[in-house]
């Protein structure tokens, strides 16, 4: 039987300034939207899409680190050190956690966690 799932295809920030949380992404990533509306900011990353909603309501309190999503790079520790110097804080540390397969993940300026991984094990079908 085969899954009814095709894959992962979109990850979404939630942010409480649509605007400037834009112009940081574009420059963290290095990509301009293909999709910018005041309600949603899509971004086209490797084949996935990264989106921006606006946080709305409540904006006080901690965001829940209970998912991450882990974008792919070549080099864990440049990235990181890329995104530290962009702003973002450290969430945790690059690490190895088994064979070749480095990870690490930061805070972007609104606490949303960006996580970042090196796998040449992982091939997309």
């Amino acid at each position: 039987m085969s899954s009814a799932f095709l894959g992962l295809r979109t990850a979404i920030y939630r942010v409480p300034d649509i605007e400037k949380a834009k112009a940081w992404y574009s420059e963290v990533f290095g990509v301009q939207p293909y999709f910018d509306q005041p309600f949603y900011v899509g971004f086209e990353i490797g084949g996935f899409e990264l989106g921006l909603q606006p946080l709305e309501g409540n904006t006080e309190g901690p965001k829940s680190d209970s998912v991450l999503t882990y974008w792919g790079v070549e080099h864990v520790r440049t990235v990181y050190d890329r995104l530290l110097d962009l702003g973002a804080t450290p969430h945790e540390e690059p690490v190895n956690v088994g064979g070749p397969i480095e990870v690490a993940s930061v805070k972007d300026p609104w606490d949303n966690i960006i996580g970042i991984i090196y796998n040449p094990e992982f091939k997309i079908k």
